[in-house]
């Protein structure tokens, strides 16, 4: 049996398993772009986003030990699944017909640039949980990283109103 050195063990490379896995969704995002447009891919990614937000609003409530979460603990668990996965999420304001957040890191990192498809994770995560418990959410991306800014903002209105994207309990 031959045993293969391995050359490159002490190399200066910084990818783990968390860097793949960013850089695996910001190149399946850029294809998913090229090859149908930003409006089909967002639309994929907010497949996936709405499936994970249905698999976090019931571990939150379930930990919650409540059948619905209340406004303030809405918004707590957006600002909780956030940090755990590395962003930088917090309560702007909380008001009667709307959260708002901004966020200072993206959990994607710098591969979030120019891939505006997957603020749709955020979008549905959020949306999901807020009217899952809520009964409507409305979220606007007001500003994104992914769009050049230094930070994101998103509004969760909880009424009917034209901008963003509607979810319904």
């Amino acid at each position: 049996m031959t045993v293969i050195p391995d050359r490159f063990q002490d190399a200066p490379i910084t990818r783990d398993r968390d860097q793949f896995l960013r850089e695996l969704l910001r190149e399946l995002s850029g294809v998913l772009e090229d090859m149908v447009g930003l409006e089909e891919a967002e639309g994929f990614i907010a497949k996936v986003g709405n499936r994970v937000g249905l698999m976090m609003d019931t571990e939150y409530r379930q930990i919650a030990n409540v059948d619905r979460l209340d406004k303030d603990a809405v918004a707590d668990a957006m600002v909780d699944l956030k940090r755990r996965i590395k962003g930088g999420f917090s309560v702007e304001s909380l008001e009667e017909d709307r959260i708002v957040l901004t966020n200072t890191h993206c959990p994607f990192g710098k591969f979030v640039a120019g891939r505006k498809s997957l603020c749709m994770m955020t979008s549905n995560v959020f949306g999901r949980i807020a009217a899952n418990n809520l009964e409507y959410a409305r979220v606007e991306l007001a500003e994104t990283i992914a769009e050049g800014g230094s930070r994101c903002r998103v509004i969760v209105h909880l009424t009917e109103g034209d901008a963003g994207r509607e979810y319904f309990s």
